[in-house]
């Protein structure tokens, strides 16, 4: 069956069509009204303010009964019980650990924390896990007064490095780029002759 010139551009264009209605999205080539174009614009606005900052909401509200070192605290839950928390994400110099002697900058990390937390109400966010192996319940923690955790701050500051536990790891980027920060700054343990082995 030989078609005609004129029936063969139409059964090209019946083709064309067809393909175009089965794989090109409906809405391609149209444009939304203005009104949904300024209401999608204001709601990446509002999107992009509220993710900078933490809802403290959604947070575990506890008083800190004492600070056991730079990255450990001891706290008092809403049933008036106290527990150990570890701060997730961040590693400060040992001064309690039994099995090792204290180390370079940790007096001062310890220090930090005390004068951050030690009688504050503070906040605690969850990550994956609920405890480490010893017990203590893992957390990012905030004051009142910031948007940016405890845990940041003392790795911000050279208290802290970051210190990467999977599966618990939602702020390890941010914390990674903080003690890079920090150590080219020369902050804290990063200063210069202050610590032997960096």
């Amino acid at each position: 069956m030989i078609l005609s010139k004129k029936n063969q551009r139409l059964l090209i264009s019946l083709v064309i069509v067809l393909i175009w209605t089965i794989f090109v999205p409906k809405d391609v080539g149209q444009e939304e009204p203005k009104e949904v174009q300024i209401e999608q614009a204001q709601n990446e606005v509002l999107d992009a303010t509220t993710s900078a900052t933490i809802s403290k909401s959604n947070l575990q509200k506890v008083k800190v009964l004492r600070v056991i070192d730079g990255d450990t605290i001891e706290i008092e839950d809403a049933e008036k019980v106290a527990k150990k928390v570890r701060y997730i994400g961040i590693d400060t110099p040992e001064t309690v650990d039994p099995r090792r002697s204290e180390q370079c900058f940790g007096k001062e990390a310890s220090a930090k924390n005390k004068e951050l937390v030690q009688g504050q109400e503070i906040y605690l966010e969850k990550d994956v896990s609920e405890v480490d192996k010893y017990g203590r319940l893992l957390r990012y923690i905030y004051l009142e007064s910031s948007d940016i955790s405890v845990n940041e701050q003392l790795v911000t500051e050279g208290y802290a490095v970051s210190s990467k536990y999977p599966p618990d790891i939602k702020y390890q980027e941010k914390f990674k780029a903080a003690e890079e920060e920090a150590r080219s700054k020369g902050k804290g343990l990063w200063q210069a002759d202050t610590c032997p082995i960096k």
